[in-house]
């Protein structure tokens, strides 16, 4: 017999975050249900109920990611991004139940000169961003027990990311441009999912930003990657502007995590620190 409030279902449970997450979650005592594509869609709200039906708590991480592709995929991106999360809530709702919902940076327009706290006014520059957003506000207007829990420039081994892409650019390309203005705290899913692990019993309400101390542009961080992997590659600053992308990103994407570190038992891990231990294990 599971205790309860130790079953969790995980929505989105076999991406980079929901993989590292289910581990995570059971080696601290958790029984683990994942729910993901194929088999699971989180636009359908019959399997919705189901799965919201299997854990005392649900943690959702499934989302549409693709920053660009959201620029022509509208639609989709605002039904898994939105309103299968305001259905998710209603759910949640329902089943007198409490849930963990992942949420962005990019609802903010980064454009402010500071990090950004839980109470600063989103306006997201792309449709990404917008239909993440949306998601947050169906999420607060179903009147469910809920904690949004926004995450950054997140790494791992089981997704794709600014780490793996840039060195596996690099083994092609021994010149490389990366962008110098865009500011943030690169911060790995195992990370994440700690934290996650010891919200869960305390169970809180409202927004949370979660993200690796200290802050670093992309530029910086790609310099780090290449030193500490001993690659020799011609690294070159460059501007945001001097790349043509579908989706507009923000600069900014520095958050304050003073709001978090009142539930944490110990201080966050600086970014470096992290991220070097993971390119230790690749």
């Amino acid at each position: 017999m599971v205790a309860k409030d130790k079953r969790i279902a995980i929505l989105g449970g076999m991406g980079m975050l929901g993989t590292d997450l289910a581990d995570t979650c059971k080696k601290h005592g958790f029984d683990v249900k994942v729910f993901d594509l194929p088999e699971f869609d989180i636009r359908n709200s019959q399997q919705l109920k189901q799965a919201i039906g299997a854990g005392d708590i649900t943690v959702n991480c499934a989302s549409y990611t693709d920053v660009d592709g959201a620029e022509s995929e509208v639609k989709l991106a605002y039904q898994v991004n939105a309103e299968a999360v305001g259905r998710l809530g209603a759910i949640v709702k329902d089943s007198d139940k409490w849930l963990l919902h992942i949420s962005t940076d990019f609802v903010f327009d980064g454009r402010l000169n500071r990090p950004y706290v839980e109470t600063d006014t989103p306006n997201p520059v792309n449709k990404y961003g917008k239909s993440k957003l949306a998601g947050e506000q169906l999420l607060a207007e179903s009147g469910c027990r809920h904690c949004i829990l926004r995450i950054e420039w997140t790494y791992g081994v089981h997704g794709n990311n600014f780490v793996k892409k840039i060195i596996k650019h690099a083994r092609t390309n021994k010149t490389m441009k990366v962008v110098d203005d865009q500011v943030g705290s690169p911060t790995a899913t195992t990370e994440v999912a700690a934290v996650i692990c010891k919200l869960l019993p305390q169970r809180p309400d409202g927004i949370f930003h979660f993200a690796s101390a200290g802050y670093v542009s992309r530029y910086e961080m790609a310099k780090f990657i290449f030193d500490k992997l001993s690659m020799d590659v011609n690294l070159l600053p460059c501007k945001t502007g001097d790349f043509v992308s579908a989706a507009e990103r923000p600069l900014n994407s520095c958050f304050d995590c003073g709001k978090i570190k009142n539930l944490l038992d110990e201080e966050i891990k600086p970014w470096y620190v992290s991220l070097e231990h993971f390119l230790r294990k690749l």
